[in-house]
């Protein structure tokens, strides 16, 4: 066909109103399309005490200006693995690979902390992993006391959504927050614990174990580690 009568066709389509043709791979405007969808659902809640699902819960994170931290990540990191799980792993915050890909512990430390769930049974389709902070602090410094209190809000309410059998604390930083307590982890680990909210119907019990990012640093204290899982293990 000459050019000049594919130019005319052309022409008339336009004239009657289409923009769009199909195309062997999908037009990247609906995947934008959906993206917005998905991140505006149930915006409605702008009170965390009103949420009720996950899905509201990750919206009102994303669109959430309480923390500074948010300024400088790349994105939220929301949770991983099995949200029907009644083992709920919290640690601290994301780091450079978290934030990179949005999910927590897929750096170093995460891989440490597959091959702790590997040795008691466990991997990532049977628990439930998220953070206190759902966004990486600068420099993946730790995060500051003002700054978990802004976020505490949301673990809370992730918690109280999933409603665990267990709770696993990875770390001082997210023991202290979740366990109200200012004792370290060297204190709080090796006994169990509970953890208590308004929102629960029951006390959740606990376990503070060292982070996995600790452990990497300091490896002799995987024997104490390894004596926390087995103690979980017991419990499970």
């Amino acid at each position: 066909m000459p050019l000049n009568s594919e130019l005319k066709n052309l022409k008339f389509l336009i004239d009657s109103g289409i923009n769009v043709f199909i195309q062997d791979t999908p037009n990247p405007i609906y995947q934008i399309k959906q993206e917005q969808d998905k991140n505006n659902v149930n915006i409605k809640n702008d009170n965390i005490s009103d949420i009720k699902t996950l899905a509201e819960l990750k919206a009102f994170i994303v669109n959430s200006n309480v923390c500074p931290l948010k300024k400088s990540a790349i994105q939220a990191v929301f949770a991983d693995g099995n949200s029907s799980s009644k083992i709920m792993l919290i640690g601290e915050a994301p780091g450079a690979e978290e934030d990179k890909y949005g999910l927590p512990f897929v750096g170093k430390a995460g891989q440490l902390l597959d091959k702790m769930l590997l040795a008691i049974g466990l991997n990532r389709k049977k628990v439930y992993i998220s953070n206190v902070v759902p966004w990486r602090p600068p420099g993946n410094r730790q995060p500051t006391n003002v700054e978990i209190l802004q976020c505490l809000p949301f673990i809370q309410k992730h918690i109280e959504i999933i409603n665990p059998s267990i709770l696993i604390l990875l770390g001082g930083t997210a023991s202290k927050a979740l366990l109200t307590t200012s004792q370290g982890i060297t204190k709080l680990r090796g006994k169990w614990h509970q953890y208590n909210s308004l929102g629960l119907p029951n006390p959740i019990i606990t376990r503070a174990i060292f982070h996995p990012a600790f452990l990497l640093r300091s490896p002799g204290y995987k024997k104490q580690a390894w004596e926390d899982l087995l103690e979980i293990q017991k419990k499970i």
